[in-house]
């Protein structure tokens, strides 16, 4: 079961903090009074998360915990059919040699490919997760996020019509660093309210930060208050496209935004880092990271996603040599 708690509108959000209407002026006053990030602290932090020692017994169940976050995903020019299912067929079970092996959190894809994922998922899909597998979809212009609002909105519409349960949107970055950061916010509201269905309720919508190109912890700082005052069940840190990508700095930083927001209002907001954690053990420290800066209460694939699809296959490997003491020959796990 999920341990969200009902999500609160973006007027809302913004009005609970900011005490008015969301205007340009506003959220500056709002995000210029952010206290700036101690670099050197957070550096020290996320370093200080490395040196966790973690039982034999833990880590099993910390692997387990990994593998159940993975968006394992595909945005590639090329991707095919065939690809999709094979992808799709990897989520259910990662490792074909364990059916004790849990199943992935979401498979991820653009949004001309989100049927093919649901069909063939088949069963395995629930929307929107209780254990199931979700269909995610990038929108607005992904990677880049350079198009016009029109086309960002009819991009995140398509693939909500499509059946995705969640929605990974991209900022303008420009914008965000040229200073209009009402301009942000006004676009994340957009597409927010694009992510609606035709019932009423709404895919889930992850806010893509790409960190990599905010240049500094006071900047992502900034745009995680901006991301979740407009509307994102998610924050995220990378599109996977742009190095550097997730660091454990950059998620502590955001960590930190999670939390203070929960205390502020009681909503709980999820965490995605993506791109370029390959390793279990690397893994391992953002899940101690996420204990020790937000609670337990975010180990779990609702509040809590990895981004790096390559890290499953490590993580199948690990588990093996952890069950019968050696690792697996070169054929045994695909390499994405």
């Amino acid at each position: 079961m999920s341990t969200r708690v009902t999500a609160l509108a973006p007027t809302d959000r913004s009005h609970s903090v900011l005490g008015s209407g969301a205007t340009e002026k506003a959220l500056t006053t709002f995000l210029n009074g952010i206290p700036g990030v101690d670099t050197v602290g957070a550096e020290a932090r996320a370093a200080g998360f490395a040196t966790r020692s973690i039982k034999t017994t833990s880590k099993m169940a910390g692997l387990d915990m990994i593998m159940s976050m993975v968006d394992l995903t595909t945005l590639e020019g090329a991707d095919t059919r065939g690809k999709v299912h094979t992808l799709a067929q990897k989520a259910t079970l990662p490792d074909p040699f364990d059916p004790t092996a849990p199943s992935v959190a979401a498979v991820c894809v653009y949004g001309d490919k989100v049927a093919e994922v649901r069909e063939s998922l088949g069963s395995w899909h629930i929307s929107h997760r209780a254990d199931g597998i979700a269909v995610a979809a990038v929108a607005t212009a992904f990677p880049s996020g350079r198009a016009s609002l029109p086309v960002k909105i009819l991009d995140t519409e398509y693939a909500v019509s499509e059946g995705a349960d969640e929605i990974d949107m991209v900022i303008d970055r420009g914008a965000f660093l040229s200073g209009s950061w009402g301009l942000v916010y006004d676009q994340i509201v957009a597409v927010k309210e694009a992510c609606r269905r035709g019932d009423g309720s709404y895919a889930h919508l992850k806010v893509i930060l790409e960190t990599g190109e905010l240049a500094t912890l006071d900047n992502v700082r900034r745009a995680s208050w901006l991301a979740i005052l407009a509307g994102a069940d998610f924050i995220k840190t990378s599109t996977g496209k742009v190095a550097p990508a997730a660091t454990l700095p950059v998620t502590v930083t955001m960590l930190e935004v999670i939390r203070d927001w929960y205390a502020m209002t009681g909503e709980k907001i999820g965490m995605k880092p993506a791109g370029g954690i390959k390793a279990s053990k690397d893994a391992l420290r953002y899940l101690v990271a996420v204990a020790e800066t937000v609670g337990e209460d975010w180990l779990t694939p609702d509040l809590f996603r990895f981004g790096a699809s390559s890290l499953l296959n490590d993580v199948v490997m690990q588990r093996q040599k952890m069950r019968n003491g050696h690792y697996s020959g070169p054929d045994y796990v695909s390499v994405d």
